[in-house]
């Protein structure tokens, strides 16, 4: 499950990352939090949603093609010295008590746009630091562990320091918290610059060559769009928990921090899940499993009369949604080419990312008509929906894998047999 941390760079990009994370989901919440005791408004819970995550659909394409020609290991010293910059800018703000529904939007913009650069370049960045490429699965899995170990501590610290003293203080956490990351990334041993020569040359002419192999791919295409259809109608649940807190269960702070945690449970245990696992042999078919999970995990929540039995529902939407997110990522790099990764992690975190704030506005605006429980029912429907369309897509997206599996030596024993004519016509279940 470990393996992965037997390569340096990783063990400091892993225990910087942790420490980052947790402060950044201690922001998460207290930003949420905020703006609704600021506002009470769902529709500007969703507008804040949108600003800080439009910049990553906005600008993702042109992210791709600077993560492709430059040195990826200081784009993210750059990208994580201008977060920390702004958890402090907040910070001093809301402390002063000049904070304003205004400041929190532009911030949030500052941020989509510096995360819009940083997550496909953490992304293709991860590669340079594990060696054996069979390793990388496990190093995905990982992240995803890490990711949702922060999920599960950040909302609860953030529930007990916003009651204590505040949402200032969890946002200078989380400034102190980048100070853990830049400080592994400035002791990595960097062999070589990351430059990939066949990345040179004029953007328009690489957006087309990376925008044509991703979507040329039949696996790489399928895996976006479900994940894309997730997050539009999906993940935006988060941005209707302050709702749920506040007005369904009659809580407060404390509440939302308990939402988040089951959430962030659910999540840790499905990362953790995906470590244990040896190979990335059956991961396609897991994808829509786990889309199901989400779907359901959101139906059953809708229908929740109280926190107690909203929780359980909770875990399982955040373990559907973190296994089929870290499988799609486990899948997506393993079998895309180095020299056009950064483009194609940049329409993934498109699909991740860039479609959640279309989502939180939406979101925002149906939970006025409807009510945030209705919200969450229709997104879930979709959810299975998009699951069950992606399940129709499998023989073909084993077909197209498998060739690659067998020239990465993944599937070694398939070597012969995979010119058979049997093997072309009728792919066996992976």
């Amino acid at each position: 499950m470990l393996r992965a941390l037997q390569y340096r760079n990783y063990r400091l990009f892993f225990g910087g990352q942790i420490v980052s994370l947790v402060g950044t989901w201690i922001t998460t919440t207290a930003t949420s939090w905020l703006v609704y005791r600021l506002t009470g408004s769902a529709v500007l819970l969703g507008v804040v949603g949108f600003a800080g995550q439009f910049p990553a659909f906005l600008l993702g394409p042109f992210a791709g093609i600077v993560v492709d020609r430059h040195n990826r290991h200081r784009l993210l010293v750059v990208t994580q010295t201008i977060s920390m910059l702004q958890s402090f800018s907040l910070a001093a703000l809301t402390l002063s008590g000049r904070i304003t529904i205004g400041w929190i939007i532009a911030l949030s913009i500052v941020q989509g746009i510096v995360n819009a650069f940083d997550m496909p370049g953490r992304q293709s960045f991860l590669i340079q630091m594990i060696e054996n490429k069979q390793d990388l699965g496990n190093a995905i899995a990982l992240n995803s562990s890490m990711v949702n170990a922060a999920r599960l501590i950040g909302p609860s610290v953030a529930g007990v320091v916003i009651a204590a003293v505040g949402e200032g203080w969890c946002f200078f956490i989380d400034g102190v918290s980048y100070l853990a990351v830049i400080a592994a990334l400035l002791m990595m041993r960097i062999a070589a610059a990351d430059r990939l020569a066949a990345a040179r040359g004029a953007a328009l002419q690489q957006f087309r060559e990376g925008f044509a192999y991703a979507f040329g791919s039949v696996p790489i295409r399928s895996i976006i769009m479900l994940l894309a259809i997730v997050s539009l109608v999906g993940v935006p649940y988060t941005v209707l928990m302050p709702i749920f807190a506040g007005d369904v269960f009659h809580g407060g702070p404390h509440t939302l921090g308990l939402l988040m945690t089951a959430s962030g449970c659910g999540a840790l245990a499905g990362a953790l899940w995906l470590a244990a696992r040896k190979s990335v042999i059956g991961l396609g078919r897991i994808i829509p499993i786990a889309s199901t999970l989400f779907g359901a995990g959101l139906i059953c929540f809708s229908f929740a009369p109280n926190l107690w039995v909203g929780l359980p529902f909770m875990v399982l939407t955040g373990f559907g949604f973190m296994t089929q997110m870290a499988a799609s990522n486990t899948v997506i790099q393993t079998v895309v080419d180095d020299e056009k990764r950064g483009r194609v992690m940049s329409f993934y975190m498109m699909a991740f990312l860039g479609t959640v704030p279309f989502g939180s506005l939406i979101s925002g605006w149906l939970s006025s008509r409807i009510g945030a429980g209705h919200t969450l029912l229709v997104g879930g429907i979709c959810c299975t929906a998009g699951a069950a369309w992606f399940a129709r897509q499998l023989p073909a997206i084993r077909h197209a894998v498998r060739p690659i599996y067998v020239r990465m030596g993944i599937l070694p024993e398939m070597a012969t047999a995979i010119s058979s004519t049997a093997e072309l016509t009728v792919p066996p279940e992976r």
